[in-house]
């Protein structure tokens, strides 16, 4: 099922906005975590752009350069996100909370913070909603981190653990704040930044993991290919399929070479029309195998 672009939209809107108000706001209280959080969300924003990018080149058509298509330039750009979420995204973070405490300040107009990591709360919150009913209705009835594991489409579940990473962010330097200034110790606030630090690392490095497997080449579920098998062993005139080999060029966009023993007493033009039938037959119950080749054993 197709994926729609809005979860990025409403990520990319929200993200920039957020991200300009929680800096101004960090550079006005002197808040480590504060500044954290900005950083994360100016990431957040980088990355939307680079899966845009993606997706767009993405679709473009076959040439004699790229005669299967340009399907992996998303998950290309969806492992540059992954990548970039780790180093500036966590990296920054945690560099930023032992710099404080290191160097710890007493935070100013603290107030400030407050509202911004609110309004942020709200946004991000919308965001977040809006992936996960996109996620829920790609994954139909499959376990959450199964389906997790099975999506072909990287722009879904980077969102998703983007927006899910912001809102937790959100809570731990609220959280971060508050005893800072209750308690009257800077260095709180330099360890939240530090723990909103490693909530990143550990998102990303889930994100490296998926995103590269995706470009390294993914193989069509088993219990798909289980079902492609009987539509060919459906036709009297298949013996055996001796062999299923695929892989995923994009989220819609499957290749599928398929070695297929037939019955001898058929002439090659009889072959050749049993080629055509069988590919026609798959390719209407999934269409996504867009490169189907045939092989006569």
């Amino acid at each position: 099922m197709p994926a729609s672009k809005t979860p990025i939209y409403t990520a990319l809107a929200a993200n920039i906005v957020i991200a300009a108000t929680k800096l101004i706001a960090a550079g006005i209280t002197g808040s480590s975590a504060m500044a954290s959080e900005g950083i994360h969300s100016l990431v957040d924003s980088s990355n939307e752009v680079l899966l845009l990018l993606g997706l767009r080149h993405s679709r473009r058509p076959p040439d004699t350069r790229r005669p299967f298509g340009y399907g992996k330039e998303l998950y290309f750009w969806a492992f540059v996100v992954s990548l970039l979420f780790f180093a500036l995204g966590g990296g920054v973070s945690i560099y930023e909370g032992i710099h404080h405490l290191q160097e710890p300040e007493p935070m100013k107009e603290p107030v400030w913070n407050y509202i911004v990591l609110g309004v942020a709360f709200l946004f991000d919150g919308i965001s977040f909603i809006t992936a996960l009913r996109e996620f829920n209705r790609q994954r139909g009835g499959t376990p959450f981190w199964l389906a997790i594991r099975r999506s072909k489409d990287p722009s879904t579940f980077v969102v998703l653990f983007e927006d899910a990473a912001d809102v937790i962010g959100i809570i731990i330097a609220f959280i971060g704040i508050f005893l800072s200034r209750l308690l009257n110790n800077p260095y709180i606030d330099g360890i939240a930044s530090i723990l909103i630090g490693l909530l990143l690392t550990t998102v990303a490095l889930l994100l490296v993991r998926e995103s590269r497997s995706l470009l390294m080449g993914e193989t069509v579920a088993p219990e798909e290919l289980a079902e492609v098998k009987k539509l060919l062993l459906a036709d009297k005139s298949v013996r055996e399929v001796f062999d299923q080999q695929s892989m995923y060029l994009g989220p819609e966009e499957v290749i599928l070479l398929l070695r297929i023993g037939f019955e001898p007493d058929l002439s090659s033009e009889n072959v050749a029309m049993l080629i055509k039938r069988l590919r026609q037959r798959v390719c209407q119950h999934y269409p996504h195998y867009r490169h189907l080749f045939i092989e006569p054993v």
